[in-house]
């Protein structure tokens, strides 16, 4: 007779084991959780490409690749720095900040194209993201934050009221 026993082991890793009688005849990992190593750096002007992939997520494929690259090659050019989130190597989430004085609000950065990959969402990274942000430009003598969410992003709206945004007015948009 076989069992066939599931183990979690430190909660890192799921194993099979294969038992007859009562001696363990086989074992199999069948997945291993990789521990997140999340850390936050600004992406050079140089590298801003590499978070496009993201803004088109981002969009939905709106605004063609091409586009994208040639806006970014401009935006890159003014007061415009973009954060990159990373888990190990690899960029999993991005955040352009767009650096200005404003007459109602004083020095301020106004958040751009924030985008976290859907594996990576409600598992804290948002939050840390801010933290960062908050420290990162106070140093540069930032007095408020200021940021657009999508009308329909309800998720989105939840989280910045959570971290103490108020919602100020509309953002309107007219094409020419």
């Amino acid at each position: 007779m076989y069992i066939i026993v599931l183990t979690f082991i430190h909660n890192l890793e799921v194993k099979f084991f294969l038992i007859w009688n009562e001696l363990i005849c086989k074992s199999i990992t069948i997945f291993t959780k990789k521990e997140m190593q999340i850390h936050f750096k600004i992406i050079e002007k140089e590298a801003v490409f590499s978070i496009l992939p993201l803004v088109e997520k981002l969009n939905q494929n709106r605004v063609p690749f091409e586009v994208l690259k040639q806006r970014f090659t401009e935006m890159i050019t003014q007061n415009y720095e973009c954060l990159g989130i990373f888990d190990g190597d690899n960029l999993i989430g991005c955040c352009g900040m767009w650096f200005c004085t404003r007459h109602y609000s004083g020095k301020s950065v106004e958040l751009d194209h924030v985008f976290i990959e859907e594996a990576y969402r409600s598992k804290g990274i948002g939050k840390k993201m801010c933290m960062w942000v908050y420290k990162y430009v106070r140093q540069k003598g930032v007095e408020a934050v200021e940021l657009n969410a999508y009308v329909q992003n309800f998720a989105s709206h939840k989280f910045y009221y959570n971290e103490g945004f108020n919602a100020l007015g509309y953002h309107f948009l007219k094409k020419l």
